[in-house]
């Protein structure tokens, strides 16, 4: 007959009852050398990554709908239907959270909007057609982009831009805002336009005009306006011109 195993040696024992004990899985104990669980640590890394860009989505969207000094590590949790320690796993403060937003989120698409004048330098009217027309496809894609961008980026004190600007400087809105002035010197782009509101004027007919659309459904002037109505009007208006001239462009 074979000699039974001591109860703490294997995953079944005998109760001082007799009766056979099985343990589950979570009753096993860990593995030698593995770390102990933190709460709200993933157990995976496949989840853990889902996870953290789901947090991300969360946050942005509450960003965008609330403001980012209303919206605390808690608020986001409540969100996305976590505990407080699976967001602070993640993010140890809402300014480390900020950056990660930054570096993921917005620097891509800072970088493809900048690349409509890096593919046109030598033809202003096209560098702006495009970007024109790429922000209101990044709007599109990422719903929460104009929304937040009004409410932290071009109003005053946005916390986002404050955080932007601290970590960056200058120097990006700069090279656009040269870039402008030599293609007026070149004679390339009208003398009259200010450089320093060219992008803030696209900025407002695009971007302004999609953060406030989902007002505009029982409007039945405004609810038939499409995104790519948005771009054709601000390209009109911005490379065209109001003058009757502009129509035979």
């Amino acid at each position: 007959m074979a000699q039974r195993k001591p109860d703490s040696g294997g995953a079944s024992g005998t109760s001082r009852a007799g009766a056979t004990v099985t343990a589950t899985p979570d009753d096993r104990p860990a593995a030698a050398g593995a770390a102990p669980r933190r709460p709200g640590r993933p157990t995976g890394s496949a989840r853990g990554s889902d996870q953290r860009t789901r947090l991300l989505d969360v946050a942005l969207a509450l960003f965008a709908r609330q403001g980012i000094v209303d919206t605390t590590l808690g608020a986001i949790a409540r969100e996305a239907d976590v505990t407080p320690a699976m967001v602070h796993y993640y993010f140890k403060t809402r300014d480390q959270l900020l950056d990660v937003l930054i570096d993921e989120r917005f620097m891509p698409l800072r970088a493809a909007l900048g690349g409509a004048f890096e593919d046109n330098p030598d033809d202003p009217v096209a560098a702006i057609t495009q970007l024109a027309r790429r922000l209101v496809d990044i709007a599109i894609e990422y719903p929460w982009f104009p929304p937040l961008w009004v409410r932290e980026v071009i109003s005053e004190g946005g916390l986002l831009k404050q955080r932007m600007y601290a970590r960056f400087g200058n120097a990006h809105r700069l090279a656009l805002i040269d870039c402008i002035a030599k293609w007026q010197k070149a004679g390339r782009l009208n003398a009259g336009l200010e450089p320093s509101l060219v992008f803030l004027s696209l900025l407002g007919l695009t971007i302004l005009p999609l953060a406030t659309s989902r007002e505009w459904r029982n409007d039945p002037i405004h609810r038939q306006i499409s995104a790519d109505d948005i771009a054709r009007h601000a390209i009109a208006l911005l490379v065209q011109g109001v003058g009757p001239h502009g129509a035979a462009r």
